[in-house]
């Protein structure tokens, strides 16, 4: 599969570009132009009159570098996410179809598994390195070996165990994002305590407003970071969980599709 492989890496780098450059470009064109309007339109609010209430905005929540990032994470979590559920979708397709036809009380001798072999290996390569055909390849091979339907089933059983270990181990980006996210945002609440303590020699003499603003990006950047950890996170465990249920299906399409009509050797030898 490294065709299949080179193409997610190369989709998911590209990806990660262009959504830093799409993410940038709004934060520099609007969100921060935005936020910097509305903070001064909130400072001449609160020097007029003390007792007035000052609007909060989005854009005032999400101004932050660290907000920024978290958006990217985000967006770049999805788009490896998407393409990682469009691939299942087409292998779930393969489920739907008969790749042995193998017809009603017809049973496959171990000499001609050769023949049905056929059948997968006329598939286009990039559908032949998809699971069921794998499996269901290995099973033939291993009969026309070993003779015995146990082995079948346990070879089948290997290669669905063999993928899953895969995929599992291909959400390993997506984990890291998801425990990046919520880390960038400590990150903020860090830095905006750290320069809230040093704007406490104001508050001192009266002015709070140092003291406060800093204190917004502490709260807003953990806020939108757990936020955003919340929703990638049902994201990967969705994906994870599609992944697992269609290695089962497969390995059921195995048992069902297949070894039933393998002839026990010792009946026909």
């Amino acid at each position: 599969m490294k065709e299949f492989f080179s193409l997610e890496r190369i989709f998911s780098w590209l990806s990660l570009l262009l959504i830093i450059v799409f993410v940038h470009v709004i934060y520099s064109a609007q969100i921060r132009p935005q936020a910097e309007a509305l903070i001064s339109e909130n400072r001449s609010i609160e020097s007029s009159d003390q007792n007035l209430p000052v609007p909060r905005s989005f854009v005032i929540i999400v101004k932050d570098f660290e907000q920024e990032a978290c958006f990217i994470l985000m967006l770049w979590a999805t788009a490896i996410i998407s393409f990682k559920g469009f691939a299942l979708v087409r292998q779930r397709v393969q489920l739907d179809q008969h790749i042995v036809p193998i017809k009603a009380g017809i049973k496959i001798l171990p000499q001609d598994t050769y023949r049905y072999s056929r059948k997968i290996q006329s598939l286009k390569n990039t559908q032949r390195q998809f699971l069921l055909p794998r499996a269901l390849e290995t099973g033939l091979h291993r009969f026309g070996t070993t003779r015995r339907i146990q082995d079948v089933s346990t070879a089948i059983g290997e290669v669905c165990e063999t993928e899953s270990e895969r995929l599992d181990s291909e959400l390993s980006t997506i984990r890291y994002i998801v425990w990046a996210i919520p880390s960038i945002g400590f990150i903020g609440t860090v830095r905006g305590i750290s320069q809230a303590l040093g704007e406490a020699y104001r508050a001192l003499e009266g002015d709070i407003s140092g003291v406060t603003s800093n204190l917004g990006i502490a709260f807003n950047s953990t806020f939108v970071a757990l936020l955003i950890s919340l929703f990638v996170m049902f994201l990967m465990h969705q994906l994870q969980r599609a992944q697992e249920k269609f290695v089962l299906d497969t390995q059921k399409y195995c048992d069902t599709q297949l070894i039933p009509h393998l002839a026990n050797y010792d009946e026909h030898s």
